[in-house]
């Protein structure tokens, strides 16, 4: 099977489901994420990292109802792994940071705790909570880390119910563009 068609079939099955706590499906909450970065004027690696950073909810070994229930599942790092296997750098490690991105932000910017959901302050003591002063250092002069900061902003911001965004199929044509061949 093309890793399109596999991609969105699970998007349209594990998809469906309700986001660990959230107001909205997984798969309508990552529409919504790449809008947000499609909206933002992102080059389409990072528009397809926005579409696909929860895809480790569907292909890890653990669950995100397993995240939910205290053990980190490490979506982030199961996601980018799978994905590498089709895509390039640009899309995998900005999946693979978003967690982190989370992490960092909570330590080094006032107000953005505050912004969290109450599933993200969930999974954020989960993941290890914010960053210490030298992990943050570390993150932030890391490759990719600027691109998984912006898709840590539009993954927060795309909880919206009812949200009028592109189905996955819009998205098809830009991931059959990035595919490494």
């Amino acid at each position: 099977m093309n890793p399109i068609d596999t991609i969105a079939a699970l998007f349209a099955d594990q998809g469906a489901r309700d986001y660990l706590g959230e107001p909205v499906t997984q798969a309508a909450h990552m529409l919504q994420a790449a809008a947000l970065a499609a909206a933002a004027g992102a080059p389409d690696s990072l528009v397809a990292a926005a579409l696909l950073h929860d895809i480790g909810h569907f292909t890890g070994p653990i669950s995100g109802q397993e995240l939910m229930a205290g053990t980190d599942n490490r979506h982030s790092h199961a996601g980018a792994d799978w994905l590498a296997a089709w895509f390039p750098e640009a899309v995998t490690e900005p999946v693979r940071l978003h967690v982190a991105a989370k992490r960092y932000l909570c330590a080094v910017e006032p107000g953005y705790f505050g912004e969290l959901s109450e599933a993200s302050v969930h999974t954020l003591n989960v993941q290890g909570g914010p960053m210490t002063a030298e992990q943050a250092e570390r993150f932030a002069g890391g490759p990719y880390a600027e691109q998984a900061v912006a898709l840590r902003r539009w993954d927060e911001a795309a909880k919206v119910p009812d949200a009028d965004v592109p189905g996955f199929e819009h998205y098809q044509p830009l991931l059959e563009g990035l595919l490494c061949r």
